[in-house]
């Protein structure tokens, strides 16, 4: 009878050990496949090494009990209407935190985050419609698109000339730049020609939309997408004989483009700073790239900051399964990141939900990059 008590009792705390060590599943919706599945792919890498980390060292402490992640991702394939099905599928499993990183997907589940059940929604795109839907249960990342606008336009139009093309994609997010650059140019005496726009998703041969855009004689060419397909539109124009400059919306990264193009095609263009010129991203970058073989873009890195910001905000409302009381520590936990996570010199998060961290853009000449330091819209 004592021997088969002291075996209960030694089976009844290895179960309870085994309970105090919870698992708790991270939603994502993203492009893996299609034309923007590299840009989605390294949304996902940055999350999943984020969590990776977390894990590795032990967990994190919500409420005396130790939590670790897993990522449970879903393809929508860039298609808003699928990223809802994917969230609708994601909250029916339990998910309190959901990741997006495009603007069309964003903008349709953000309605959802506060219904039954609710969930924080983790927004990856710079679109400021985002924020301005004052929705309170959204994570809004990077720097809102707005604060390259003015800035490229003066740069550009100061080193090449008046005359604006356009070539970007005709996703949502896509339109929104196309519609904010051509209003900018015009405000500083700029013309702009008709719109040659493509859906770099499904494109696969961008010359006859460049042909057309180059037929008007620009002096710059706006473009922008995913990296890949960008790339394709700027080796375009550069083999057609174009010799102006460009405006590259800041989904699309000079760190993957010339990686794709020669870096002299690249010359002459205005974008976002490559994560590896910012000074505190040596060590995110490091561990980047021994676990993928690949320098990092900002939509790992801001992803990677986003994971650990949203852990640290559970250790502290000590809960994983209240989107309200998870989003109230948010600003905390961000601000309370060591720099080697932080990265981009995160402050916090604004009481709109914005991630408040700088906002660095570069002109590319001779494979140099020189910062171009911009307002930061919040």
């Amino acid at each position: 009878m004592q021997k088969r008590t002291l075996v209960s009792l030694v089976l009844a705390l290895a179960a309870g050990s085994s309970l105090a060590d919870r698992v708790v599943n991270i939603g994502y919706s993203g492009p893996l496949s299609g034309g923007a599945a590299f840009y989605g792919k390294n949304v996902q890498s940055g999350i999943d090494l984020a969590i990776g980390e977390i894990n590795q060292a032990g967990g994190v402490n919500v409420n005396g009990e130790k939590v670790t992640f897993k990522l449970v991702a879903l393809d929508d394939r860039y298609l808003p209407n699928e990223t809802a099905t994917n969230v609708r599928r994601l909250t029916s499993q339990g998910i309190d935190v959901i990741f997006v990183p495009h603007a069309g997907g964003i903008l349709t589940v953000q309605p959802l985050a506060n219904r039954d059940p609710n969930f924080l929604l983790v927004a990856y795109s710079s679109e400021p419609k985002i924020l301005a839907a004052n929705n309170p249960l959204t994570f809004m990342l990077p720097p809102r698109y707005d604060n390259y606008i003015a800035p490229f336009t003066s740069t550009q139009m100061k080193a090449f000339g008046k005359k604006l093309g356009l070539v970007g994609t005709t996703s949502a997010y896509g339109k929104q730049w196309t519609d904010a650059i051509t209003d900018e140019w015009k405000k500083q005496g700029g013309t702009v020609g008709s719109n040659n726009g493509v859906d770099y998703s499904t494109t696969v041969d961008f010359s006859s939309a460049v042909t057309k855009a180059l037929a008007e004689k620009p002096d710059v060419l706006f473009v922008g997408g995913p990296s890949q397909p960008t790339a394709q539109v700027i080796k375009a124009a550069r083999e057609q004989g174009f010799k102006g400059g460009f405006i590259v919306m800041d989904q699309a990264k000079f760190e993957e483009m010339n990686t794709i193009i020669p870096q002299a095609y690249l010359d002459g263009s205005v974008g976002v700073l490559p994560t590896i010129e910012y000074p505190g991203s040596q060590a995110f970058v490091a561990k980047y790239q021994r676990a993928y073989k690949k320098i990092p873009t900002s939509e790992a890195a801001l992803n990677y900051v986003g994971m650990h910001a949203v852990a640290r905000a559970m250790a502290l409302a000590g809960t994983t399964t209240d989107p309200v009381a998870i989003r109230a520590k948010l600003g905390q936990a961000a601000a309370s990141l060591p720099k080697s996570v932080g990265i981009y010199a995160v402050k916090g998060v604004t009481p709109a939900g914005h991630l408040d961290s700088d906002v660095v853009a570069a002109s590319v000449k001779g494979g140099k990059f020189t910062k171009l330091r911009l307002p930061n819209m919040k």
